[in-house]
């Protein structure tokens, strides 16, 4: 098990879109275990394999509050086959710190995909699970939230992010 080093924007690798797994061998297993402990080191209830430099399609999400999920979700090669509703919810990602901001997903999602043991899997999720799941999704597909954000919502972040870097490069926090 090892943590490994996140990307953050504007890495290019979070631009590009992550190749299906062709085969669930014992290194994909392995890198879905060192998602799993990065996540939870950053700390983080979700991460995508690109988010580790890695064009794979995987994804790791725990939403860390027992009363809501049952833990542990790792998924090779998922894909929303179904979607529906609206919801505003305020997101963050592990690649864009710093910054939160509303974003419009589905309501209610099913994803299909496979286990780490190759078995096929279907999760129907609803609430922030469904969020937490199209997020990841999104950057299977070389999409951050931040993408998602409306003219003045990016306008805003633009701004914002051009500050914490330039208070990061005068060694400020």
């Amino acid at each position: 098990m090892a943590i490994l080093s996140i990307c953050t924007y504007p890495d290019p690798v979070l631009k590009k879109q992550a190749k299906p797994v062709d085969e669930i061998n014992s290194s994909i297993r392995k890198l879905i275990t060192d998602m799993a402990e990065t996540m939870y080191d950053a700390p983080g209830i979700g991460l995508a394999a690109n988010q580790v430099g890695r064009l794979e399609r995987i994804i790791v999400v725990d939403l860390q509050k027992p009363d809501l999920q049952q833990g542990l979700i790792a998924i090779v090669n998922p894909e929303i086959v179904k979607a529906e509703g609206s919801v505003k919810y305020e997101e963050g990602c592990l690649s864009v710190p710093g910054f939160y901001s509303k974003v419009k997903r589905a309501e209610r999602v099913t994803v299909k995909g496979l286990s780490p043991d190759g078995k096929p899997v279907t999760i129907e999720a609803d609430g922030l699970l469904a969020v937490v799941l199209q997020h990841e999704i999104d950057h299977l597909d070389g999409y951050l939230f931040v993408d998602r954000l409306g003219p003045v919502a990016k306008e805003l972040f633009k701004r914002k992010w051009k500050k914490l870097q330039s208070n990061k490069s005068n060694g400020n926090r």
